[in-house]
């Protein structure tokens, strides 16, 4: 099986922690050279610094903020101007927990704005250089909410769907140019956006921290929190040539929680 990014090269947005910092370091050790996204110049910086480069890889960084699309617009189209893209990784931190009912408009148009409208840009930016080299591979962060909404994550469940829906047009639009085009669902995984998640449970049913992870656990099968390396294993296998079949699907990383088949 080939599993080999050596010679390719990846765009890895929201990669100074968590899933996202997990998937570049993932993929740099399969050989590929990782082109890290984010904010803060500081945490990208150290993140480069731990990729492998064992390959001979060149990795570097990009700074944008994901709030501003026109700003992401121009740092990926400066980009592109002088560099092939073979994958790319589409991955943004959600918007805060909240019932949906108190939700507000401009939460839901920033975030629209900050997922769907940023995956289309980064998308149009890369593809005809994926055409030209007849390889690509986007892979989409998203969630388990897309098959059953998560609790207390309103705008999130409501922003994750379209982008699922996104996705899957996109795929077949794409496929016949040997462009895949699919999504990841983390379940709970141990990142900083759980602990906000938990926290705020925690806080609105008057319980400890302690009694909502265990609940959460509980209710699934495998009785654990996932780890970002989990998802980003799996994200690495989408993103090689042996996922060359693999197009518009959504693949669970959850440790069995979805109920459906």
């Amino acid at each position: 099986m080939n599993i080999s990014l050596k010679n390719k090269k990846a765009i890895i947005c929201g990669s100074t922690q968590g899933i996202g910092l997990a998937t570049a370091e993932e993929l740099a050790m399969l050989g590929a050279n990782c082109t890290l996204i984010a904010r803060n110049e500081t945490a990208l910086k150290d993140a480069v610094a731990k990729l492998d480069t064992s390959n001979g890889q060149h990795h570097n960084y990009l700074v944008a903020d994901f709030s501003d699309t026109e700003n992401v617009k121009k740092i990926i189209e400066n980009h592109v101007a002088k560099n092939d893209v073979h994958i790319l990784i589409n991955n943004t931190g959600g918007p805060p927990p909240g019932p949906i009912i108190e939700a507000t408009e401009e939460s839901f148009l920033n975030t629209f704005k900050q997922h769907l409208i940023c995956n289309q840009v980064l998308t149009q930016a890369v593809v005809p250089s994926m055409k030209r080299e007849g390889y690509g591979r986007i892979v989409n962060i998203i969630s388990t909410s897309v098959r059953i909404p998560v609790a207390n994550l309103g705008v999130s469940n409501t922003i994750r769907g379209a982008v699922a829906s996104w996705s899957k047009t996109m795929a077949n639009e794409l496929g016949q140019f040997n462009i895949t085009v699919n999504n990841i669902l983390p379940g709970y995984t141990k990142t900083g956006r759980l602990d906000s998640l938990i926290k705020n449970i925690a806080a609105s049913k008057n319980k400890s921290i302690a009694q909502v992870e265990n609940e959460m656990q509980n209710d699934i099968p495998m009785k654990r929190f996932g780890i970002a390396s989990e998802v980003a294993a799996v994200v690495a296998f989408v993103a090689s040539p042996a996922a060359s079949y693999l197009n518009g699907v959504n693949i669970q990383v959850d440790g069995g929680k979805i109920g459906a088949i």
